[in-house]
């Protein structure tokens, strides 16, 4: 008997069962999600419809931009990290295979703990302060783990990246909360879709380097986004 229109598109396997491939399972998944946008699309931002109700899309002054762009290059850094860390330990630091996820487990370790005493740095350093502080570790940690690719040299490089990037976003978005021009809903909404399009546009780059040239050589271009987070905390005014 012939598999039906469902069936003719699984695959087959040894024992004889039929098992569907990924993209039934994102068709399924994108039918469920207009169906159910369709089902609550009147009930969806009701304010905005509102007589004196501001813009469904705010242009960000100066300041937001500023805040978004430290907060993409922080995500850009996030992205490549659990993107393409233990690739990195597998192809450049040829680490043995029980090793391959020392570097993201370091940089995951030190970014939780950073988060746990964010609030804390920031009472004794100043939000400016930390913000450049953590630059320079993304940038000083990636230095190390690119010059010298080795298996204590690299996770000790990528402990540095997570403590970079683990104060970064949380104190970003609080900045835009408190934002004077712009309502903190929307401001907060811009910071942070300027940012997640660096954690979108990460991996993808660091690829598309890598293709070009070679994984190592990727991976310098992330030092000189931390960098520049430094750089942009540098003009940021805190009130």
């Amino acid at each position: 008997m012939e598999p039906g229109w469902f069936y003719g598109r699984c695959v087959r396997h040894a024992d004889g069962s039929y098992r569907h491939p990924p993209y039934l399972h994102y068709c399924l998944s994108l039918a469920a999600t207009l169906l159910l946008l369709l089902v609550s699309f009147n009930n969806t931002l009701p304010h905005y419809r509102a007589a004196g109700a501001p813009p469904f899309f705010a242009r960000p002054d100066k300041a937001i931009l500023k805040l978004g762009i430290i907060a993409f290059g922080c995500l850009v850094c996030e992205g490549t990290m659990f993107d393409w860390s233990g690739v990195y330990f597998q192809k450049v630091v040829a680490a043995p295979a029980r090793y391959t996820t020392m570097g993201y487990v370091a940089f995951m370790g030190s970014m939780a703990a950073g988060r746990l005493i964010a609030d804390w740095l920031v009472t004794k350093t100043g939000v400016k302060n930390l913000l450049k502080g953590s630059g320079l570790l993304i940038f000083t940690g990636l230095l190390i783990a690119v010059i010298f690719p080795n298996l204590v040299e690299a996770t000790a490089g990528f402990l540095l990246v997570g403590f970079g990037v683990s104060s970064v976003v949380p104190i970003v978005y609080g900045l835009a909360g408190k934002s004077t021009t712009l309502q903190p809903g929307i401001a907060l909404a811009a910071v942070s879709t300027i940012g997640f399009l660096g954690f979108l546009i990460g991996p993808p780059m660091i690829g598309l380097i890598a293709g070009i040239f070679n994984l190592r050589w990727s991976f310098t271009v992330i030092p000189l986004v931390g960098l520049a987070t430094a750089a942009l905390a540098r003009q940021l005014i805190i009130k």
